[in-house]
């Protein structure tokens, strides 16, 4: 038994990299480039806005573009108002049954506020999420254990008495800073490139109905 359940957004709570790939698309158009092929980019839709552009690029955080790229490509994303971005198949369902238990639910994402409160509140769930911590609501975001933990005291619950569920890393890394069980969405964005196995995580679902599995429900 758990007293709530967080997720990652991005590859966890809503399939986002279609508008992900969409903006960065647009974004290589800009610079006379050729679009790359959505299975190429959809593996680094979780690494946010570094990962995408390293991936469309070659680019990373520490190159004299970068900033001028970031602020760009998220202008793009903001602009297209998640067309395309919907909930996993099952995740409705997940939802709907962990509220029939009551069960409170959050998102932690590194995602800018920005982005993540229309993201949410397009698809009917800014006012269902019991918390909602965005990439720029603490002063640090994943891996550190800061932004989970601001989730759990927003509902009230030990860190230790909730389950986090992820598709990166550094959402197993962060929710075990919290003494916090960790689950990998297999139905995310796991590149070739990522090892899920040498994070350590406490267990993997393949669809999010399988949780309550987890939850011996």
């Amino acid at each position: 038994m758990v007293d709530a359940v967080l997720f990652d957004l991005d590859g966890t709570l809503v399939d986002t990299a279609p508008d992900l790939a969409h903006a960065l698309n647009q974004q290589r158009q800009m610079h006379g480039l050729p679009e790359m092929p959505f299975e190429l980019i959809r593996p680094y839709a979780s690494h946010g806005t570094a990962g995408l552009l390293q991936a469309g690029f070659s680019i990373s955080p520490d190159h004299p573009a970068f900033a001028d790229l970031r602020t760009e490509y998220l202008n793009l994303f903001e602009e297209n108002a998640n067309p395309y971005s919907q909930l996993f198949p099952g995740m409705m369902e997940l939802l709907d049954e962990l509220e029939t238990r009551g069960i409170p639910w959050g998102v932690v994402t590194n995602k800018p506020a920005r982005l993540t409160t229309p993201l949410l509140d397009a698809l009917g769930l800014l006012d269902r999420a019991a918390s909602v911590v965005s990439g720029d609501s603490c002063v640090n975001s994943k891996p550190h254990p800061e932004p989970i933990l601001t989730a759990c005291r927003e509902i009230g619950v030990l860190p230790s008495t909730c389950v986090y569920i992820g598709d990166a890393e550094r959402d197993i890394e962060a929710a075990h800073a919290c003494g916090m069980p960790a689950i990998i969405a297999e139905y995310g964005y796991i590149g070739p490139q990522d090892d899920p196995l040498s994070w350590h995580a406490d267990a993997f679902i393949q669809t999010p109905t399988a949780l309550l599995d987890f939850l011996g429900y």
